[in-house]
């Protein structure tokens, strides 16, 4: 994950394997936790080299000179996030352009996401199995839910939402290291920022992970590995958010197609170019609200007008402190005539094992205008997934840069206190601005759906989050 030296290659695809940042015997955040557990003396008889055998996880344990069964590799995480972000010179109490960070000004209890999950394991035969079970709750769940699981139960500020709930299988199938699948909800396998507190490396987000990237799938992925670095990657699922059935937002299914090469040039090098294609539209009926908002509802049309998500990321680890990361994202919705592309790097330098410098630079397009929206209700954006009326507003077509330097703090005095916890706080400065003339920010309508241009060209605003992890 970003607190410490090594960014990865996806942080999505990270945290859905790993269900949170592990924790390293030091009691400090580690950036790169194992998606299996790896083999210990007693358990060296494995057969299969590509599935590390069971190792104790942090919940169970046997007593001395039992041996292993499989519950004992459970795993347990908790992570607690709060932070302000101050924009002094707003006058809509909003950072336009941010989901997570759009309330200005205001302290916030962003999450509480807690796990259980269990590793990949041999079971004998070329086979693992593990699993992972995660839910959220504060104001991120506000814009993080999956139609038919929740959506709605709370309707104010703080909300729950569940994150993750799949089952992980190896299978010694086909290729000579095998086929991984997931099956059920699980984070998108593109973006380089996941939503999991530690699992980016600033508390603001970029343009493209907000807006491009789909945040949560229902659904199956197939990771087959075709040699020792290079693994082709398909999935099918309901789309961004969604699940099967009468909670869809159409009939048809989407899916992931995609590559990843891992560990190159010496472990040095890790890219991926994945898609994410199929109809994103709601085919039901659009809806008008009294006070005059409409809902996203386009009729049968959504069936068969598509959507692509794409992303081509690459990790370069010059050293074991300093890392750099850059990708590019791209999108486009035939049923709304939107396109929306962007290119994020970053630098990511330990300058002390308790203390990571993060920088981060973005250009991100909008050509339509219809991409970036703020939705200031609590309900805003569910209810824009779902098919009801909801109140947004926008920004005429923009090109976005956005620098962001902070810090990651991990300070020793507290953490060698917390046992296996660990806290993290993150100072960041953030300067967004409008690259053509136009003035989005600190400023907003009250006509649903209008364009903002009479706001201000840039935003600069002073963030900061404390993360407590268990």
């Amino acid at each position: 994950m970003f607190v410490g030296t090594a960014l990865p290659s996806f942080a999505h695809a990270q945290a859905a394997a790993t269900s949170n940042t592990a924790i390293t015997p030091d009691g400090t955040p580690n950036p790169n936790p194992p998606t299996t557990l790896p083999s210990t003396s007693h358990q060296a008889d494995s057969t299969d080299p590509d599935i590390p055998a069971l190792k104790a996880g942090n919940l169970f344990s046997p007593k001395t000179g039992h041996s292993l069964s499989y519950w004992d590799g459970l795993v347990g995480h908790l992570t607690v996030e709060a932070g302000i972000s101050g924009n002094p010179w707003t006058r809509s109490g909003r950072n336009f352009g941010q989901f997570y960070l759009d309330r200005a000004n205001t302290v916030t209890l962003n999450q509480i996401m807690g796990s259980i999950s269990h590793p990949i394991t041999s079971i004998g035969g070329g086979y693992g199995i593990g699993f992972v079970a995660e839910v959220m709750y504060g104001s991120d769940a506000r814009f993080d839910p999956t139609i038919g699981m929740g959506d709605g139960t709370l309707t104010g500020l703080y909300q729950w939402a569940p994150t993750q709930a799949h089952i992980d299988v190896h299978t010694p199938w086909i290729f000579r290291h095998g086929i991984d699948f997931q099956a059920g909800q699980m984070y998108a396998l593109i973006g380089a920022e996941g939503t999991p507190a530690l699992a980016r490396p600033f508390y603001s987000f970029n343009y493209a992970s907000d807006y491009i990237v789909p945040f949560e799938t229902v659904g199956i992925i197939a990771t087959m590995h075709l040699s020792q670095h290079m693994d082709w990657i398909l999935g099918i699922d309901a789309g961004n958010s969604m699940t099967f059935g009468q909670a869809g937002n159409n009939s048809r299914p989407k899916g992931y197609f995609g590559f990843a090469w891992n560990n190159l040039m010496r472990g040095k090098l890790n890219l991926h170019a994945i898609g994410h294609f199929g109809p994103q539209g709601n085919n039901g009926a659009s809806r008008t609200s009294p006070a005059g908002w409409s809902s996203s509802g386009i009729g049968r049309a959504a069936n068969s007008l598509m959507q692509y998500n794409a992303s081509l990321l690459a990790t370069y680890h010059v050293n074991k402190t300093l890392s750099l990361m850059a990708e590019a994202l791209y999108l486009h919705d035939d049923a709304s005539r939107d396109d929306a592309y962007g290119v994020t790097s970053y630098l990511s330098w330990d300058i002390h094992p308790s203390l990571t410098l993060n920088v981060r630079g973005e250009i991100f397009r909008d050509n339509t205008g219809g991409i970036i929206n703020q939705y200031p209700g609590n309900m805003s954006y569910t209810n824009s997934l779902r098919n009801r009326p909801y109140f947004y507003y926008g920004a005429p077509p923009t090109t976005y840069g956005a620098l962001t330097v902070g810090v990651a703090y991990r300070p020793p005095f507290v953490n060698r206190h917390l046992g296996s916890g660990a806290l993290t706080v993150r100072p960041e400065i953030r300067l967004d601005k409008s690259l053509n003339g136009t003035h989005p920010f600190n400023q907003a309508t009250t006509v649903s759906g209008a364009a903002v241009n009479n706001g201000t060209s840039n935003m600069l605003w002073f963030n900061l989050d404390a993360v407590l992890s268990f």
